[in-house]
């Protein structure tokens, strides 16, 4: 998707919030498409063009669970792919304490609560080991 980064993945699940959407609909359809530019960008112009996607700050989105699991993904990406990971993914308020357990499975909660990659983790955001797997 040409113009798809952050910012405008955020702007997304800004809408999907407005419209009620549940927050399992906001992480596939913003976050995950997000992961999955970042992937196809990755495979065809590299991974500085990849890493790219995360260069401008995305607003906030109404919710601190959402930007919090924005930020993870950044530095999640970063540090597995090898690039800076962007200033404002480190910020504060890219954090929540409000704990966000992406499955709303609640027999998985303990399992997402030890394997989530540690980026997610200490921002408060619980997915599977396989969260962030994409065909």
């Amino acid at each position: 998707m040409a113009g798809y980064d952050a910012a405008r993945a955020a702007a997304d699940a800004q809408q999907l919030m407005r419209r009620d959407e549940p927050l399992t609909v906001v992480w596939r359809h913003a976050i995950l498409q997000l992961l999955d530019v970042y992937e196809s960008r990755k495979r065809h112009q590299g991974v500085e063009a990849a890493a790219a996607l995360f260069s401008k700050e995305p607003k906030p989105t109404g919710d601190g669970r959402v930007d919090a699991a924005f930020a993870a993904l950044a530095e999640h990406l970063a540090r597995r792919d090898d690039w800076q990971v962007p200033r404002w993914a480190l910020n504060e308020r890219r954090f929540t304490d409000d704990w966000w357990f992406v499955t709303e499975l609640r027999g998985m909660h303990p399992w997402s609560l030890r394997e989530s990659p540690l980026s997610f983790r200490r921002r408060g955001i619980f997915i599977a080991a396989n969260g962030l797997e994409r065909v």
